[in-house]
């Protein structure tokens, strides 16, 4: 039996506001797997980002755990949270997270910069990642000469260059148009298989879930069956 990549279980965060408490997510039990897209749908509020949050270890849950490849989340430092982020999950957003003045190849290679890789080897992974979303004729272009089907793409490649377990993606079609969304949908698919890679996509647009290999759907922080 394969051993999930992430395994949540019976997660629970609940948020102070004065006397009042917010349960944004609770009794949640999920597993995302390598090689699979897992499309998270429900409404603004539902608690989408917030489980996107805790899987990335950028909060820490009320209760329950999260385990990243067999362990807890809850049982490593701030520092070793940190690196787990750099080196194993990419992250991709609503709006692009480019920096304006690099052109897509640089967006792109930074990742690879901070992770210390020799000249050749980022630039044969660069290459690879703007060829498989199609922008390879596109690399040299800053982000005001892109669509934004291309600063999509482009943020995907970015997500994907430093070969990360796990890819999480916070309503990245929502900037988007149908067939652009439906496409970015459909090449995060094709990369979780071509890359055995992990991805999360949360969204509110029901017509990204038809893609997915998995759906869930989200109402007041908790899955409905």
């Amino acid at each position: 039996m394969t051993t999930p990549l992430v395994s949540v279980s019976k997660l629970e965060r609940i948020f102070t506001l004065g006397s009042e408490r917010i349960r944004a997510v609770h009794d949640v039990d999920l597993e995302i797997n390598a090689g699979q897209l897992l499309v998270i749908t429900g409404r603004s509020g539902s608690g989408k980002t917030t489980l996107l949050n805790l899987v990335a270890g950028l909060d820490r849950p009320t209760s329950g755990t999260v385990c990243f490849q067999g362990e807890d989340l809850s049982k490593v430092s701030e520092g070793e949270l940190t690196d787990l982020r750099r080196y194993h999950i990419g992250f991709i957003f609503q709006s692009f997270g480019l920096l304006p003045l690099l052109s897509a190849y640089e967006n792109v290679e930074m990742p690879l910069r901070i992770g210390g890789l020799d000249r050749t080897e980022r630039h044969r992974r660069t290459e690879f990642c703007l060829e498989m979303v199609g922008l390879a004729g596109r690399a040299r272009h800053r982000p005001y000469e892109l669509s934004g089907g291309e600063l999509q793409r482009v943020a995907i490649a970015r997500a994907l260059a430093h070969r990360p377990s796990l890819i999480l993606a916070d309503e990245p079609t929502a900037e988007l148009d149908l067939a652009r969304g439906e496409a970015i949908v459909a090449l995060l698919k094709r990369i979780a298989f071509d890359e055995n890679v992990g991805i999360v996509v949360v969204t509110h647009d029901l017509a990204m879930a038809q893609i997915a290999d998995v759906t869930r759907d989200l109402s007041d922080g908790a899955f409905v069956t």
